[in-house]
């Protein structure tokens, strides 16, 4: 069984997803930040892959993208980095980049290796569902893969379904029409899509993500959900951190508190 299916098989409600861009701060941080997030008590590890376009990014992690990028980051490096990773991470782990890089590294390569090093599932956000049925969809399943698809509050009811029903593991509701970056509070308007798509009674778990910051963001939001996905905060924290795993631990500690 995928490991995100086991995840959402047993547990329903305030899931915690987490992402981070592989790379940085420094570009060996990579498994000591997923051994911290492990520790910390979350669910999800979300490995962002450093790309200089990156369309659905606030300045935050469009920053840490650049970072990263400069620090030496590749697709060929976060593999070379990954291979043996599963020796000390149980919980899924998804990868979330765009369409550009893979391409060009090769999406059967890419789908081989992040089946070789232990890879549960992929976010592409600037991947068309047309486009993946008909050329990707079959790569995925041979390698094990689950894409999410995201959803906005613009998404129409029948598109939410047809992506409903061509999806694995969970759908990523972004909880705003804006980029991604940690905002104050959670608007009436925000809970009115909330309800709205929780009425759908869709088959897959949903994660809301973008401006989801700390225990009380993610509380309310839960409310709505099956969990949600912290970013630009997270970034935050580790580009501040002075330990970066004791910081990464007490900051996911107080969000699931």
């Amino acid at each position: 069984m995928n490991r995100i299916h086991y995840l959402f098989n047993h547990k329903k409600e305030r899931v915690l997803s987490i992402y981070f861009t592989a790379g940085f701060p420094n570009l060996e941080d990579t498994l000591p930040i997923m051994e911290a997030i492990q520790a910390g008590g979350a669910d999800i590890i979300e490995i962002g892959v450093p790309y200089s376009d990156p369309i659905a990014d606030g300045p935050t992690i469009q920053d840490s993208n650049m970072i990263a990028l400069e620090n030496g980051m590749s697709l060929k490096k976060l593999f070379s980095q990954l291979v043996g990773f599963r020796a000390k991470i149980r919980i899924p782990v998804v990868m979330m980049g765009y369409l550009n890089p893979i391409i060009q590294y090769g999406m059967e390569e890419f789908c081989k290796k992040c089946q070789e090093v232990g890879i549960d599932g992929l976010i592409l956000p600037d991947l068309p569902m047309q486009q993946y049925l008909d050329e990707f969809k079959p790569i995925f399943d041979k390698y094990g893969l689950f894409n999410t698809f995201l959803i906005s509050p613009q998404t129409s009811e029948n598109r939410i379904r047809e992506i409903d029903s061509n999806s694995d593991g969970f759908i990523y509701m972004v909880s705003a029409h804006s980029i991604t970056g940690a905002k104050t509070g959670i608007s009436e308007e925000q809970i009115a899509y909330f309800e709205r798509v929780k009425a759908l009674n869709l088959k897959n778990p949903r994660l809301i993500g973008f401006g989801i910051s700390d225990s009380e963001s993610f509380s309310t939001v839960s409310r709505y959900s099956n969990g949600a996905i912290i970013g630009s905060a997270f970034i935050k924290k580790i580009k501040d951190a002075k330990n970066l795993t004791e910081d990464i631990q007490e900051y996911i500690k107080s969000v699931i508190s």
